[in-house]
């Protein structure tokens, strides 16, 4: 486990209101693109850890939503996908450009930029017996239009090659008029991931990107515990207006203290 002795929780009565001082050892200074100085940070040597196994084994960056994500995996893959393959998934009824455009947590998005050397996040279970789980990390080393070979990062079966094939699945979202199926690979590129994504894997050089504060219980906690070494952590914050510069707001049910009794 982690141990960041130096970030200290302020509890500010009567609002329940908690923040945290971000350590300036860990925080990221910029001026400009908050996005590109995260991930100058966490991916510097790029062109020559692009596709190495350690490399990208060894560094993720997380960020509270899905949204986020897809910013920061295209600020690296404008930079490095040049001559990539485009894989796009099929839907069926309604109008094709609407259904392109939905995105859906846990389900793919209906195109996908990749290049032999991209990190891929799988989204289903498709072989746990293989390490083939939802979360697993692996990198492409092989683009074909129905099958994705690729190289297990993550768990014990680093180092394995696999086959990825395409499949229909349909979001959990039970709101729509309509019940989406989307045929394709089920992975995302991972240079950057969800917090809550992130959970269970330990990683040497972690990247936090808040563009705003996180939103759940022990979210916060989750993020700088999956890295390994307080020398491995990095945080960009931006600071909304009523924040000062070096804190971020974090997020405890103060309901699970009521029940403790002090002890000796």
């Amino acid at each position: 486990m982690l141990n960041l002795p130096y970030i200290i929780l302020l509890h500010i009565p009567p609002y329940k209101i908690t923040y945290t001082i971000i350590p300036f050892q860990v925080q990221v200074t910029y001026s400009g693109d908050p996005v590109k100085a995260i991930v100058d940070h966490i991916y510097k040597d790029l062109d020559e850890g692009h596709g190495s196994l350690e490399y990208l084994r060894d560094r993720a960056i997380l960020t509270p939503l899905n949204e986020y994500v897809d910013k920061i995996n295209r600020e690296v893959s404008d930079t490095i996908c040049k001559g990539s393959s485009t894989n796009e998934g099929d839907e069926i009824l309604y109008p094709a450009e609407y259904l392109n455009s939905l995105k859906f947590s846990g389900v793919p998005n209906h195109e996908l930029e990749l290049k032999v050397g991209v990190p891929i996040m799988l989204l289903r279970n498709l072989n746990p017996k293989k390490g083939l789980c939802n979360g697993t990390r692996l990198i492409v080393t092989q683009c074909c239009p129905f099958v994705i070979e690729g190289m297990i990062i993550t768990g014990n079966k680093t180092g394995e090659k696999t086959y990825i094939p395409r499949i229909c699945m349909s979001p959990a979202d039970k709101t729509m008029p309509f019940v989406l199926k989307r045929k394709q690979f089920p992975i995302s590129v991972c240079y950057a991931m969800t917090i809550n994504k992130s959970q269970g894997q330990t990683v040497k050089n972690v990247g936090l990107y808040l563009p705003k504060p996180v939103f759940c219980h022990g979210q916060l906690y989750v993020a700088v515990s999956r890295v390994t070494s307080p020398s491995g952590l990095k945080i960009v914050s931006v600071n909304e207006e009523d924040m000062c510069d070096g804190y971020t707001k974090n997020v405890v049910y103060q309901e699970i203290f009521n029940n403790i009794v002090p002890t000796d």
